[in-house]
C-alpha cells in the first residue's frame, strides 16, 4: 500500500492537486498542516482518496487536531505538524518515543519545510518538507510504500 504525504503548502493549491492527480497509486493522503484550506477543497475533488488531515502552526481557527493517529495496512501511523513536539530546533526525539509509546512504527511531521528520513527504536521518522516554501531549495513530498516485509519512504522533489 502506498500512501502520499504532503505538508506545508501555504496556499499552492496548485501544487498540491498536480502531486494528487500524479500520484495515483497512493490511496491515502496525509496532510501536515500550514494551511489545511488548501487540502480541504481538494478531498472534494479527490474523492477516491483517503485523506488524514492535521493543523499546523498558521491554521489559526482550524477545528483539525495537531496530531492524530492512523492505521494503514501493516502501519500503525502517528501524524502531526510537528510545532507542539518542538521539531522546528530539529529535535525528533520527543516526536519519535511519543509514537513509540503509542504503539506506532511511522511518524510524521513537517512544520521545518525541510524533508527528512530517518528510523530510531522501531519508528521511522519522515518529514515531507514542504509543498509551497522550501527551505532547501526545492519543493517537495514523500511517497511511503509499506507491506509486510516493512516500510519503504522516499522523498519527491518537485
Amino acid at each position: 500500500m502506498r500512501i502520499l504525504v504532503l505538508s506545508d503548502s501555504h496556499g499552492s493549491i496548485g501544487a498540491l492537486d498536480r502531486i494528487i492527480d500524479k500520484e495515483q497509486s497512493a490511496s491515502h493522503i496525509f496532510f501536515l498542516g500550514d494551511l489545511v484550506r488548501d487540502i480541504k477543497n481538494l478531498t472534494y475533488i479527490h474523492r477516491d482518496r483517503h485523506f488524514h488531515i492535521v493543523s499546523g502552526n498558521c491554521d489559526y481557527f482550524s477545528t483539525y487536531p495537531s496530531f492524530d493517529f492512523a492505521g494503514v495496512g501493516e502501519a500503525k501511523i502517528l501524524f502531526s505538524h510537528g510545532h507542539t513536539f518542538s521539531v522546528k530546533q530539529g529535535d525528533t526525539v520527543r516526536l519519535a518515543k511519543f509514537a513509540a509509546e503509542n504503539g506506532c512504527n511511522i511518524a510524521l511531521y513537517g512544520h521545518t519545510h525541510i524533508p527528512d528520513i530517518d528510523y530510531k527504536d522501531g519508528v521511522y521518522i519522515v518529514n515531507p518538507g514542504s509543498v509551497g516554501r522550501s527551505r532547501d531549495g526545492a519543493e517537495s513530498y514523500a511517497l511511503l510504500d509499506i507491506s509486510k516485509s516493512g516500510v519503504l519512504p522516499q522523498i519527491v522533489r518537485i
